[in-house]
């Protein structure tokens, strides 16, 4: 079993598209890879999934224990060829100053080699000491390879190697030219989300077929088999023990609500949940559900024809008003508002929370955030964890406007912004939607809160 941290020096530097393309092109030798994404992100996720063909999982220091992180990382990579690790910004980043939540502590913390994706725009002879520099500041860490990205011509790539290996002894895998193919189109959010079929296999079959004329495979799994070899357990903060299912909750999946985190999907089911989804573009009508879960997404985007899917907004109110169980997160919140305005135009929504979500050109909210429950959350704490202090993440460039005053809020923000820099989660009937999103984890079983609301409150 083989293990590899992609990173680089400085974000936008081409790990992702490297790492989707390496992944698609070892599965397409018939490698099983397994991936994971450093931080909370959604939307590298999904194109990893659908690069791997399996499920991406995220390591993240800021709602993870490192114990978490572990367990969650060997229990997953049981019967992989390989695993690929994308690590977010740089390999040193992070939000502590003493980079112990940084890229280069989780592998440290997995024993992993790293690979290097190094920007090449621009540079020839200083590749070098930029690489001694990293080697040099962290010791412990094993920079075992590098790959050239945005290599202008054979000339360049010819003495950016000269370079490298004169001055360092770090091997060069690969040297990826400058090749439009290779870009994924930015959207507000970072990169257009894999669940938008279509465009994402037809992108990835292009990036693999590159990566694997210009990156030596190889080499490259030769690096991932210098892992430390740890055996796997099963056992541990993240095993699942399963229930007998006894609820239908109803999950909202297309390509306006996209964001979920697979673990806390298999949370739900192993707690006895059946996951029935919907598509609110096309159902025009609910399924049979005790409950409602409504994810993150990219629902302005697709406002049109969240507005002409009528018959289903008029059910999800109905089935609201008349007390069902429904948890929202950020898009999700906004497709339970009144209308979404965004470009200028007013788009009609469920229309259940008393409140217009208008998109804006900046973020609103970014970044982590810490929340803690006030007398108002409506779920019980099954567990007695500490609710003092949620360790979450937004990111919306929404805002909430003409809001009720009388709303009701389920969390006080400790920091970040939530819906008005003081408050997120708005509770109305049954429903509570909040711009954060969770992860569930050993210290916010939220999905263990949320299925014990719905028993409470099925009929």
């Amino acid at each position: 079993m083989t293990g590899i941290l992609i990173s680089a020096a400085h974000k936008s530097s081409g790990k992702t598209t490297l790492s989707i393309g390496l992944s698609a092109a070892l599965k397409q030798q018939n490698k099983k890879v397994q991936t994971f994404k450093k931080g909370p992100d959604y939307i590298d996720a999904h194109w990893l999934q659908k690069a791997s063909g399996r499920n991406c999982y995220n390591l993240d220091f800021n709602t993870m224990s490192k114990t978490e992180i572990k367990h969650l990382y060997n229990r997953k990579r049981t019967n992989a060829d390989i695993t690929i690790i994308e690590a977010n910004k740089g390999l040193y980043d992070g939000m502590h100053s003493d980079g112990r939540d940084s890229n280069a502590a989780l592998a440290k913390l997995l024993s992993l080699p790293v690979v290097l994706v190094l920007d090449s725009a621009g540079v020839t002879r200083g590749i070098a000491p930029l690489l001694l520099g990293y080697q040099i500041f962290d010791k412990e860490v094993n920079i075992a390879g590098v790959i050239l990205n945005k290599v202008a011509t054979a000339r360049h790539e010819k003495k950016l190697i000269t370079s490298i290996e004169t001055y360092t002894d770090i091997p060069v895998i690969g040297a990826v030219r400058r090749n439009p193919e290779l870009q994924i189109i930015e959207r507000h959010l970072g990169l257009i989300p894999g669940n938008e079929k279509n465009l994402a296999e037809k992108k990835i079959a292009n990036i693999a077929r590159v990566i694997t004329a210009e990156v030596n495979l190889h080499r490259f799994m030769q690096i991932a088999e210098t892992a430390t070899k740890t055996p796997p357990k099963q056992e541990g903060l993240n095993s699942i023990i399963k229930k007998a299912t006894d609820i239908r909750l109803g999950i909202f999946r297309d390509p306006a609500f996209g964001f979920y985190y697979p673990d806390d999907l298999e949370a739900l089911q192993a707690g006895g949940a059946e996951l029935i989804a919907i598509n609110a573009l096309e159902d025009k009508a609910l399924p049979e559900v005790d409950a409602l879960f409504i994810g993150g997404g990219f629902p302005e985007t697709h406002a049109e024809s969240l507005q002409k899917n009528y018959s289903l907004r008029v059910a999800i109110k109905e089935k609201i008003e008349n007390g069902m169980p429904v948890y929202a997160e950020c898009g999700g919140l906004m497709y339970l508002c009144n209308q979404i305005i965004w470009k200028g135009k007013e788009y009609s929504m469920v229309g259940a929370i008393n409140a217009d979500a208008k998109m804006h050109q900046k973020p609103q909210g970014r970044g982590y955030t810490s929340l803690s429950v006030n007398k108002n959350y409506p779920w019980k704490n099954p567990n007695n964890e500490d609710l003092e202090a949620i360790p979450a993440h937004e990111f919306h460039y929404s805002s909430l406007d003409n809001i009720d005053p009388n709303i009701t809020y389920a969390y006080d923000v400790k920091r970040g912004y939530g819906i008005d820099g003081k408050h997120d989660g708005i509770i109305y009937k049954k429903c509570l939607a909040s711009f954060t999103h969770f992860r569930n984890t050993a210290g916010n079983n939220w999905c263990a809160r949320f299925l014990a609301f719905i028993r409470e409150n099925i009929p």
